[in-house]
This record gives C-alpha cells, structure tokens and sequence, in this order.
C-alpha cells in the first residue's frame, strides 16, 4: 500500500509534464459513497460523502472527512474548499473550510434574509486563489439569485434581468473576474449567463438561445455548459448537445458519442482544461447517465475511452459511469462519478499520452 501511494504521489506531482504518445492512463476508484467535485492543481480531490459532509482525498492520505455539509470547490493550491455547512438552526449555508479550521459561514445576499426550508446558501465554484467564491442565495423561496463573494464586498446578488426569475452561478474563470451560469428566462427556462465585471450577459449559440454554462478556463474565454439549442415549434425537444464556447469559435455544439434515446438523453459538459481540448461530462436522463469525454472535439464514452487506452478492467461492475464533474487545468487528471457495484462512487483518472 506505501508503495502504491508514492507512485500516485509521483504520478499526480508529474502531471504537468510531457508524457508519451504510448502511456496508458490510471484508474483509481473512490471507496463508495465518496463523489468528487473538483480538482486542485497537484490533484487534490473534494467532494460529498453520501453519509454525509464534504472530503478531500490525496494519495497519501486517502479519504480525508472535513465536516459541514459537502465541499464543492478547491483553489489550486488546494488550501481552502468552499461548500456548504450548517448553522446552529440546522440551514445550510454557503462555507469556507480551511486546513485546520471550523467552517466559516458567509449568509445571504442581504441581511437577516429567510431560508427556503433549509436553505439560504450554496457554493458551486471558487477561483484560482480561493479568494472569490459563487453560487446561489436564497431570501425565501420565492428569490432564488447568483452571488458572488470576496473578502473586501461580502456576498454580492448578481441579479436577474427578468423580473420575478432566478438565476444561479455555477464556475468562475480563475481570475475570479468571470462568473458563468444561468439566468431564468421569461418562459422558465434556463439560458445560459455570464457576469463579466458584475455586468450580466447572455450566451447565444447557432440557433439562439442555449442552456446553462457550467464552468469556465482561467480567464473566462472558454466556457462549456449543455442544450445547444431550446425547444421549437420546428424542434420541440430542442438540441441536446453538450456546448462549448470560444473567444475564438463562439458557441459550438459537442456532439454525443452515440444518441441510445433521442428524446430524453442530454448532452451536459461539466468541466474544461485550461485551452479546452479536453471536456468532460455527460450523457444522461436523471441518475442513469455516462461520462462522457471529448478530446479535440471527438467524444467518447469514458468507460469505453479508458479501455482503448490501457485499462481494460475500466469500471467493470459498476451500473453506470455517470459524469465527469472536474478536470485538471492541464487536462491530464480527472474525476467523476457514477453508480458503482454497492453505492454511488468516485473515480479519479490520470490521462496518459495521447497521440
């Protein structure tokens, strides 16, 4: 077991550096119930325990409980994770949980605001430093908006450009200077925003409007999120593709690897590398759904990815490979999750060389 953990230690400390054409990639499976959410820079993993509240894994610690509710988010250097922890009323907020230190609570977007049931914060993303945190607030359950954290401003509503809808933020570029998300639309639906400075804009892809983004690159100018396309009267299931958008490119759709069910499998992309070669997410319905990975635009179903590229016994046994949730700035380790043979599971990757 020693010598298992000094190789991963080893393989993650090295994955920024060039590798061979013919390396094949590792597969490390989560005990169950442990279900990543984000990677830091050297391949600290955080995540929720089905049990019950957040973790971070290395490999030469192993699972590692922290408390609070689940941790959504890690800065890179992996010294704060952002998730959410409950207060002495038992409502969940959004937290900042450092080596060594309670969670910190960081309320709502306005003072003495209501939760709804339970809730009056989450976290969904953190920038590079850890500095800048978003994700959703609630005053009621009637306001449901995007915020935006730091030190120096507290929490920050971010707003919504339509009366009456929420909004929500789901990453942010490194920098902390680009927040991505969704803004409810007239009719309910969720189109895909951005919050460049605090200042709200919408994505519009080929057809028009598109689904929500869910996470950007360092400094915003690459974005992924799912629907490419809303529904019509002319294509009343929409285009439910995966998309990605470029400074570059603009928006794009991601083709699937193959459609099993027309109508109902979406299409989502969860996490990019830093110049977006390499997306992860989904294709799903629900919980029945299978990570997908798109390399140079091409996808393929990991499991499947991952059995062409050295690791035949790639999630045999599990029910389903589920989704992809972080990838890497260098596009090299991945991690998901999905159903396992007992219990919802994580999975992290380290990608070989690819040719």
């Amino acid at each position: 077991m020693r010598t298992l953990k000094i190789f991963l230690t080893l393989a993650l400390s090295a994955v920024t550096l060039t590798v061979r054409a013919d390396d094949k990639a590792l597969f490390i499976e989560l005990p169950a119930g442990a279900l990543p959410g984000d990677i830091s820079a050297s391949g600290m993993v955080v995540g929720e325990l089905r049990s019950g509240g957040g973790f971070y894994w290395l490999p030469t610690t192993g699972v590692v409980f922290v408390g609070g509710q689940s941790a959504d988010a890690v800065s890179l250097d992996g010294r704060t994770i952002v998730g959410t922890a409950p207060d002495s009323r038992n409502v969940t907020q959004a937290a900042i949980w450092q080596r060594a230190a309670e969670w910190r609570l960081l309320g709502s977007v306005v003072p003495n605001a209501v939760p709804c049931d339970n809730l009056l914060s989450s976290t969904y993303d953190t920038s590079g430093d850890g500095k800048v945190i978003v994700g959703l607030a609630w005053n009621g359950c009637n306001f449901a908006r995007a915020f935006r954290w730091e030190e120096s401003t507290g929490m920050v509503d971010l707003g919504s450009t339509v009366g009456g809808r929420s909004s929500r933020a789901n990453g942010i570029s490194d920098d902390g200077r680009v927040v991505v998300g969704w803004q409810e639309a007239g009719f309910g639906g969720r189109q895909g925003a951005r919050w460049v400075d605090g200042r709200q804009e919408l994505f519009t892809g080929p057809s028009g409007i598109i689904g929500e983004a869910h996470a950007a690159n360092r400094d915003g100018s690459i974005v992924v999120g799912q629907a490419c396309e809303f529904a019509s009267v002319a294509n009343p299931f929409g285009n439910q593709q995966a998309w990605i958008s470029s400074a570059q490119g603009g928006v794009q759709c991601l083709q699937p690897p193959r459609i099993r069910v027309l109508d109902n499998f979406i299409g989502t992309a969860l996490a990019t590398s830093e110049d977006g070669k390499v997306v992860g997410g989904s294709h799903s319905f629900g919980l029945e759904a299978e990570s997908v990975i798109w390399i140079d635009r091409e996808p393929a179903y990991f499991r499947d990815y991952l059995r062409e590229n050295g690791v035949p016994d790639a999630f045999r046994g599990w029910v389903n490979t589920g989704f992809i949730t972080a990838i890497s700035r260098d596009g090299r380790v991945i991690a998901g999750y999905g159903a396992g043979p007992r219990d919802f599971q994580g999975f992290i990757v380290i990608l070989g060389g690819r040719s």
